[in-house]
């Protein structure tokens, strides 16, 4: 990796040094971001934005918002992508790295001992009511993502229509989520190179409010440093190093585990998701509870929820949550090895082909995002995409919605056509109740994410402890 992290020693002291950020004050900034990195992408970025821009002004606004549009574009969450990006464009490969991986580091910590105490205490009238009162919120905060994400990518009926196109696709006849985003983005794509307006991109993350910090004015300055200007030789040989570390764990399984082997089923899945998630751990979620529990059975619908509940409540991106689905797989399916062992193997591999293509993204690409800038025609497939999103994560909140407040749902199919219905009888009155509460909250009072989560999770420590 030295070649490929280092440049001549001039080029290195013209970028690392001529904004007066040393690595070890910068390393420290990122420690703190990593440890506030709570309320999902929009929590995160703003954090973010507070730190680096208003209270560090290592860089300007404009930069920032380039660099975040730039890392909307792609798959994974875009948080830590955004990380990443300005940790490489102060500090170099070394910079991203260190940026991207203490992004990650507190949520796959904190999500270990969690998954440690559900499989160990699951039973346990705490932890059962623990859980109980995540499901609840969790399903308001979904909805409130429908609304939110809706709000801001349904500008126009024709957006509407892509959105109601894709909850119809994913929830009546199970379209995988991949073929949805990528019929949305070619039909984007087309649109927006027709120069038709109603494919414009609109909404999207907004910098706080208070006077806005120019370029000029922040400590990187206007000009692109050296190591950022486009190289093709060192976005190449910097691809290959990370594509090699992607492809050795995926490609060693499978040749000398096999398909079926739970640890490759892992690897290939996840790797496969890591390329197709637009949108955010909402999105993508649908299509791991889609797979991850009607496909492979590594888990059961309720215990999805618990495991986004866990996600939720710990520092890092959302899409976290997949170490648990990969933690459980290996729990109930351990190959020989003692359950406990081989979730936590599973967990650092879930982790790693799910964040390591994510470097790769911005390593490859950042150099070259300002080609990426104005284009009509993927700024018409990203639409499409966000659109399309919106009713895939409605599909998600109808799906949690069925799974925690029924106890029973029943599949009624008719060749490609599938609907679940639930046995109305079987209405669970307290998830109900909770829910109704969660959403009251979130909704009426604007109670935050991780208030909502935190009250829930006591009152329902509180209804198990009286009611057994």
């Amino acid at each position: 990796m030295s070649d490929v992290t280092s440049d001549s020693a001039s080029s290195t002291a013209t970028s690392n040094h001529a904004h007066g950020v040393s690595f070890a004050e910068a390393f420290w900034v990122w420690v703190r971001i990593a440890a506030l990195s709570f309320g999902g992408p929009a929590g995160q970025i703003a954090v973010m934005h507070r730190i680096v821009v208003d209270e560090k002004k290592w860089i300007g606004e404009h930069r920032f918002l380039h660099a975040l549009s730039y890392c909307t574009l792609l798959p994974g969450p875009e948080a830590q992508q955004l990380a990443i990006y300005i940790g490489w464009l102060m500090h170099r490969t070394i910079g991203g790295l260190i940026a991207g991986i203490l992004f990650v580091l507190p949520g796959f910590l904190s999500i270990l001992v969690l998954s440690y105490i559900y499989v160990i205490f699951g039973n346990a009238s705490i932890v059962s009511g623990l859980f109980f009162g995540l499901k609840a919120a969790v399903l308001a905060v979904v909805v409130q993502a429908v609304f939110r994400i809706g709000g801001r990518a349904l500008k126009n009926n024709l957006m509407v229509t892509i959105a109601a196109a894709a909850f119809v696709a994913i929830f009546f006849f199970k379209v995988p989520f991949p073929i949805i985003v990528l019929v949305a983005g070619f039909i984007g794509f087309l649109g927006g190179r027709s120069g038709s307006s109603l494919f414009k991109m609109g909404g999207g993350h907004k910098p706080g409010p208070g006077p806005v910090l120019s370029d000029a004015d922040s400590l990187l300055g206007e000009m692109t440093p050296p190591h950022a200007r486009p190289d093709l030789a060192w976005s190449f040989k910097i691809s290959a190093v990370l594509l090699i570390l992607w492809a050795i764990p995926v490609a060693g399984l499978y040749l000398v585990l096999g398909p079926d082997d739970v640890f490759t089923q892992i690897s290939v899945f996840f790797s496969k998701m890591a390329v197709v998630t637009f949108g955010g751990a909402y999105a993508v979620l649908s299509y791991v509870a889609q797979q991850a529990v009607e496909h492979y059975h590594w888990l059961k619908p309720g215990e999805m929820l618990d495991g986004l509940g866990m996600a939720e409540t710990t520092p890092g991106p959302l899409i976290q949550v997949v170490q648990f689905v990969g933690f459980m797989g290996a729990f109930r399916n351990p190959d020989g090895l003692a359950p406990l062992t081989a979730a936590t193997l599973a967990s650092v591999l879930t982790t790693w082909v799910t964040y390591v293509p994510c470097f790769l993204w911005i390593f490859l690409g950042a150099p070259f995002v300002e080609k990426l800038r104005g284009n009509a025609a993927l700024s018409g497939a990203l639409s499409c995409i966000t659109a399309a999103i919106v009713g895939v994560i409605l599909n998600l909140a109808v799906w949690f919605a069925l799974h925690t407040l029924f106890s029973t749902v029943r599949t009624q199919t008719a060749g490609p056509f599938v609907l679940d219905i639930p046995v109305l009888s079987s209405v669970l009155i307290p998830s109900l109740a909770l829910s109704i509460v969660a959403a009251v909250a979130m909704f009426r009072f604007r109670a935050s994410a991780i208030t909502t989560l935190v009250a829930c999770a006591a009152i329902g420590v509180l209804w198990k402890a009286l009611v057994g």
